[in-house]
């Protein structure tokens, strides 16, 4: 990877592109219990939150959703508890780039604006998101159960 790459996770299933999408757009499947909001439509708006010393919250925006193919989120706005700059994600994208092929489906996940050079959260954010991306997606695509952040109890 190049010092100016976003960061990026690619997988590969043996699902249909149409249930890929599905999975995605389900964020709450894959990410986190603690979304409000919807995530599956186009101008659908949803916020991510947590307590602790993470990212207490981000709000972001479906910019582009096409079926089995593409979803966009746009970040709005967030604030990291965890770096000096908290609102590093604001007008980032989150991208999802769904393919098909002859064994199944890739999904290539980029969260542009995040890079090795600029980016106090690389690191960690790059240990998040391939976790939620490798890991738990691809379980709520073959189970129906991801891995998802427990929602919040109080």
């Amino acid at each position: 990877m190049s010092r100016t790459d976003h960061l990026t996770a690619t997988i590969s299933v043996s699902h249909t592109p149409d249930e890929v999408f599905a999975a995605i757009t389900n964020v709450r499947g894959w990410w986190s219990e603690n979304i409000i909001g919807a995530t599956a439509a186009a101008d659908d708006e949803f916020v991510f939150y947590e307590a602790g010393d993470g990212i207490r919250f981000s709000r972001f925006r479906l910019t582009e959703v096409v079926p089995g193919r593409r979803v966009v989120w746009h970040v709005v706005d967030s604030y990291l508890v965890f770096i000096e700059d908290h609102d590093e994600w604001t007008d980032t994208q989150v991208v999802f780039d769904i393919s098909a092929g002859s064994d199944g489906t890739t999904v290539h996940f980029t969260h542009e604006g995040l890079n090795a050079a600029d980016s106090a959260c690389f690191e960690a954010c790059s240990r998040g998101w391939t976790f939620y991306i490798t890991e738990s997606l691809p379980r709520l695509i073959a189970t129906g159960t991801g891995q998802p952040m427990p929602k919040i109890r109080g």
